[in-house]
């Protein structure tokens, strides 16, 4: 692939994303750049299943456990790491790999995204006032009045996204979906986007494979030196998936096996809702079945054929 491309292997949580990656990364002098919100975070390597130190020795690896738990990080920001790490490694004549499964941050980088003004501090303050005072369904109501757009795209209790949109609104006088409809210029770069769509019973498999090894390997450990330090429950990276149940594990409310199980589930449904975000969102170059053992193989040959 010539310079100024960017390669994108993306896919729902434990289809294989990073094995791939990392394989082409070898064999295309490359660079494997993290694509996942939560493996950007530094406090649960093995939790969100962030790269060993043994395969960062085979090639080099980029924004993995970079930010605090406690801090916010939005696509926008994603975008702005990530697209310095491109422009660095496209400059040293290196593959940029975009390797994760927040579709969101992907887009956001390859499309552009909206240039929406920052409210002031105090707005945000009091709109989360508003939503606890007013209670979840009122506070919806009221923001549907200025920007039914945004509603429609929003879960009821997502307080978050309710907040933004409406201080967006208090402080520009914009809905935010018209600041969404007006995106910036996309990057500069031409994406070469490989999707792995594996079966759903073998992708639950895998989920359930995935974290049982997660148990084995330490996870208890690294949740639980979290969990000792009392983390303020609203610091973004607290919302891994397995982080939540293994907390209420240690505070008693379940047992080891519930919080497991319960785990596992909350992953499932997180990797369907990923497949029909991709379904819809995204029209990949190349799609690969993980299942058959053959994605390096397609995916070598496919970028052969692209390359000039």
């Amino acid at each position: 692939m010539k310079n100024q491309h960017v390669l994108v292997v993306t896919g729902p949580t434990a289809s294989g994303k990073s094995a791939l990656a990392l394989a082409l990364a070898e064999r295309r002098n490359g660079v494997v750049i993290n694509a996942d919100a939560m493996q950007t975070y530094d406090a649960f390597p093995i939790l969100t299943a962030q790269p060993s130190p043994e395969e960062r020795a085979r090639v080099p690896h980029a924004l993995y456990g970079v930010l605090p738990l406690s801090e916010k990080l939005s696509a926008a920001r994603w975008s702005e790491l990530a697209s310095a790490e491109i422009a660095r490694l496209l400059g040293e004549g290196r593959l940029p790999i975009l390797c994760g499964g927040s579709g969101l941050y992907l887009r956001t980088l390859m499309q552009g995204i909206a240039a929406i003004p920052e409210a002031p501090p105090e707005l945000r303050i009091q709109a989360n006032e508003e939503w606890l005072s007013m209670g979840a369904d009122a506070f919806r109501t009221r923001l549907a009045e200025i920007d039914p757009a945004i509603v429609s795209r929003l879960k009821p209790g997502d307080r978050q996204r309710h907040v933004r949109a409406w201080e967006v609104w208090a402080a520009t006088g914009t809905p935010l979906s018209t600041w969404q409809d007006g995106r910036a210029e996309p990057a500069p770069w031409t994406f070469v986007s490989l999707l792995l769509a594996p079966d759903r019973a073998w992708l639950r498999r895998r989920i359930e494979t995935r974290f049982d090894a997660m148990l084995v390997g330490g996870v208890l450990a690294e949740v639980r030196a979290v969990f000792d330090c009392s983390p303020d429950p609203v610091w973004p990276g607290l919302k891994a998936h397995g982080a939540p149940e293994l907390f209420r594990h240690f505070r008693g409310e379940l047992s080891l096996d519930d919080a497991r199980r319960i785990a596992i589930d909350h992953t499932r449904q997180y990797a369907k809702r990923q497949m029909t975000w991709f379904r819809h969102q995204m029209t990949p170059d190349l799609v690969l079945d993980p299942m058959a053992d053959q994605a390096l193989g397609a995916s070598e040959k496919f970028l052969d054929k692209s390359e000039p």
